[in-house]
């Protein structure tokens, strides 16, 4: 098949008109999910079909290749013998290299990120694409971040409640220190991160009032104090990372409002790792500051839902259009399924 993107008259029929930014001025936020929208196949119609997408799959297996003993390629495309995606330390890199790669493949269609939002280890993508990390560095962290929670042990659990975090941090009083809000993924949806027996009780209280409360599909407890143990480690081995300022806005989900990039260095991926997603905050952060637009970089949607409705939240009665989009879908994640989200974003309120 013919590369997408791979001479420019096809560059030109695709992205004719390029967008990304608003008509206030302001331009489009990339959002990077952190684990869950991974799938088998993710990555094999666009590594056969688009030259860009591939060329950075490549670049990140690279940057990634001197931390691991498997082969990214070989896990994308589904090698016999590979590791599978249910390993933390391979699903996570393999989906920094999805990410990155989707988000190259938006650049090249013409939509460029005027700020980025990382949901937990989407943040590293997000530093990577703001400039903030070189891919060396955001490499060294996915990679070992994600070894440093596989020596975890499988001592927590997590589960995603239809509450608002107010409301779960009431309930969640019984418990004590044993569970804690783990991330605020929309106005009424809350991840409750902690211990397994703990959490076992917690769910079951919860659908005793009918409340459809989904286990996440981990055996660990990210965003709690069970990550605590593995903070010396994290410090010693991201002691290198080097981080610079970027002109890229970056909207912190451990601070929830503007961070400058500089101060991405050990200690903050530890803090990314230890404290509450607050994917509200940092959405509202980019909604009062003008942003209308949030590009999902990832191989299914995650976060578009929580997005919008942080956003109209942020907003109250809404008079600008709000254009949230994935990029790619579970099952559908080929070239037309990105050019149906690029038509999206098109059929926004951007312009050149």
């Amino acid at each position: 098949m013919t590369p997408a993107f791979s001479t420019p008259n096809e560059r030109k029929n695709i992205s004719a008109s390029p967008v990304g930014v608003a008509a206030d001025g302001r331009g489009a936020v990339f959002v990077f999910p952190g684990q869950g929208s991974q799938w088998a196949a993710m990555a094999e119609d666009l590594l056969s079909t688009s030259a860009v997408f591939a060329r950075h799959i490549r670049a990140c297996e690279n940057a990634l290749a001197p931390h691991l003993d498997w082969s990214l390629t070989d896990v994308l495309t589904r090698r016999p013998g590979a590791p599978a995606l249910d390993r933390v330390d391979v699903v996570q890199p393999a989906l920094f290299a999805m990410m990155v790669s989707l988000a190259r493949l938006w650049e090249q269609a013409g939509v460029h990120p005027h700020a980025v939002i990382g949901h937990s280890q989407g943040e590293i993508a997000a530093a990577h694409i703001a400039g903030a990390l070189s891919l060396g560095d955001a490499a060294t962290v996915v990679a070992l971040r994600s070894q440093a929670i596989a020596s975890i042990g499988t001592t927590g659990r997590m589960a995603s409640v239809p509450l608002r975090a107010d409301e779960v941090r009431r309930r969640l009083a019984g418990w004590g220190d044993r569970l804690n809000v783990g991330a605020v993924n929309g106005p009424a949806v809350t991840v409750v991160s902690g211990e397994v027996t703990a959490l076992t009780e917690f769910v079951a209280s919860c659908r005793a009032e009918d409340l459809d409360v989904r286990e996440v599909r981990v055996d660990y407890a990210s965003h709690s104090p069970l990550v605590e143990p593995v903070k010396p480690r994290l410090l010693d081995v991201l002691s290198d990372i080097r981080p610079r300022a970027s002109d890229i806005v970056f909207y912190s989900t451990v601070t929830g409002r503007r961070l400058d990039t500089a101060r991405l260095t050990a200690g903050y991926w530890y803090r990314n790792l230890r404290q509450t997603v607050e994917l509200g905050d940092a959405v509202r952060a980019a909604v009062a500051d003008g942003h209308r637009v949030f590009v999902e970089s990832s191989p299914h949607v995650i976060l578009t839902e929580g997005v919008q409705a942080f956003a109209r939240d942020a907003l109250g009665e809404p008079t600008e259009v709000v254009v949230v989009t994935g990029t790619l879908r579970r099952d559908h994640g080929g070239i037309q399924e990105f050019r149906a989200s690029l038509a999206r974003v098109r059929g926004g309120s951007v312009e050149t």
